[in-house]
């Protein structure tokens, strides 16, 4: 019988009780322990039961049984869950202890002011991301192949939320101060605000997809946080962080990002490409203005975000560096997309960035010999 007080104690061993003696939710329990008697015979299929055929599926508006897994219409979509469960890993493997040191003797204050806003974005930006894979896109999925990678993701954006945390309790910053800071800095509220308006549009409850507008809003949506939000923001938001750690300073912190950004290439190229496989079946149409509007704005809010937190340059990073980086991003993410380049002849700014995620062999958290790291770092993004 299960415990409702405990759900991980041992069953008590005690007389029979008149159930009907019992608090009301004790009888709940009982009566959901007493098998009903069966009216079905043992194999009876539900009326005008087919076979499934991978055809049928779709990634959304499919026809298929959502329950199904196999035959699979997207085995890259599979793929992506088996690959992204060899990447397992937690806070509490990497060594902090040094990055204490650091932040108390070592940073600058120009530094310090780098270092705990971005924590502040990024501590609120995972939560968003898990919200919108979550609650906004995982339920509109009619395939289960894409909905187990997308469970897998949602929990790869919590433990992400975790490290942040992790980082946070353990250079000892200020809770609240940090976590609230992107409610009074406007720099960083803005690109929080564009992503809540984008959420705020496709968890409405009476969404359709079978309406051409309300998938081309969708499709839009996901194409901003998989392209932008996690594509772009996310991949060039860990660079102040890894520019500190090139120098020898906060690599704790700076190996944390590593292995959040490995995840997140692998969240944004399977955005995409679940993007592009729905323009393809439902002929999807989206307007190019439209389009060069969503990265401009994203583009406005990241030199606006970039300038505060680099108001005054670190060593070896500048605001200008920061945004030319994002809109050489930008370009690759759109052409991915299949939709034009925003920022037409833009260059790479941190030739070095690529190789935080590209990188294949990592250091062994307890042991000192090289091993192979799965990583969605050099998956092919066609």
């Amino acid at each position: 019988m299960f415990n409702w007080d405990d759900p991980l104690a041992e069953k008590p061993a005690t007389d029979k009780v008149d159930n009907e003696l019992l608090p009301p939710m004790q009888q709940a329990a009982n009566e959901l322990d007493t098998p009903e008697p069966s009216t079905a015979s043992v194999g009876e299929l539900p009326l005008n039961a087919k076979a499934v055929n991978a055809d049928d599926k779709r990634v959304v508006n499919g026809l298929a049984d959502i329950n199904q897994l196999a035959p699979f219409k997207y085995p890259w979509a599979w793929n992506y869950f088996l690959n992204a469960n060899k990447n397992h890993w937690t806070p509490l493997d990497i060594n902090m202890a040094q990055d204490v040191h650091d932040y108390r003797h070592k940073l600058t204050l120009e530094e310090r002011h780098v270092y705990e806003n971005v924590l502040s974005y990024l501590t609120t930006s995972d939560i968003l991301a898990m919200r919108n894979i979550g609650l906004a896109v995982m339920e509109k999925m009619t395939a289960p192949e894409l909905q187990i990678y997308q469970a897998r993701q949602v929990y790869e954006e919590a433990l992400h939320t975790w490290t942040y945390q992790h980082c946070i309790e353990t250079i000892g910053l200020d809770q609240s101060e940090i976590y609230n800071r992107y409610r009074v800095v406007p720099e960083i509220y803005q690109k929080i605000q564009l992503a809540n308006k984008r959420l705020d549009t496709v968890m409405r409850s009476d969404i359709d997809l079978r309406d051409k507008d309300e998938l081309e809003n969708f499709v839009m949506s996901y194409a901003f946080f998989a392209g932008i939000f996690e594509g772009c923001w996310f991949y060039n938001g860990f660079s102040p962080i890894f520019a500190l750690q090139r120098r020898g300073l906060m690599k704790g912190t700076g190996e944390q990002l590593q292995y959040i950004m490995r995840d997140e290439v692998m969240h944004a190229s399977f955005g995409i490409r679940v993007c592009r496989q729905i323009i393809k079946e439902e002929n999807v149409k989206l307007d190019p203005k439209k389009i060069q509007e969503m990265f401009e704005e994203a583009d406005a809010a990241e030199a606006t975000y970039g300038g505060y937190i680099l108001r005054d340059p670190i060593l070896g990073y500048s605001k200008e560096a920061h945004h030319g980086q994002f809109r050489f991003t930008a370009n690759r993410r759109a052409k991915q997309l299949g939709f034009e380049e925003p920022f037409p002849g833009a260059e790479a700014t941190l030739p070095w960035l690529d190789e935080q995620a590209n990188m294949r062999k990592e250091k062994n958290f307890f042991e000192t010999k090289v091993t192979e790291y799965q990583t969605g770092g050099g998956l092919k993004w066609d």
